[in-house]
């Protein structure tokens, strides 16, 4: 299931549901906006995946607890 939205996200996360982080970070400072990870929430992840684009973008894949490699790989 894919969680869309700062709001519902955050409420995702801090109940445990989320499993798997896939982010892309932009090389481009804005300054402002909705903050899309809740407060207070700490979780220890495994980097799983790297991809870089040619306009400096880069694709993060983690996956956190409960998150097996083995179960993906079927």
């Amino acid at each position: 299931m894919t969680v869309g939205g700062p709001d519902l996200a955050a409420q995702a996360i801090k109940a445990g549901l989320v499993d798997e982080f896939r982010l892309i970070l932009a090389p481009i400072v804005v300054g402002g906006g909705k903050q899309s990870l809740p407060d207070g929430v700490r979780s220890r992840l495994e980097l799983l995946d790297i991809r870089p684009f040619a306009n400096g973008a880069v694709h993060l894949h983690y996956g956190g607890p409960g998150y097996s490699t083995m179960d993906k790989q079927q």
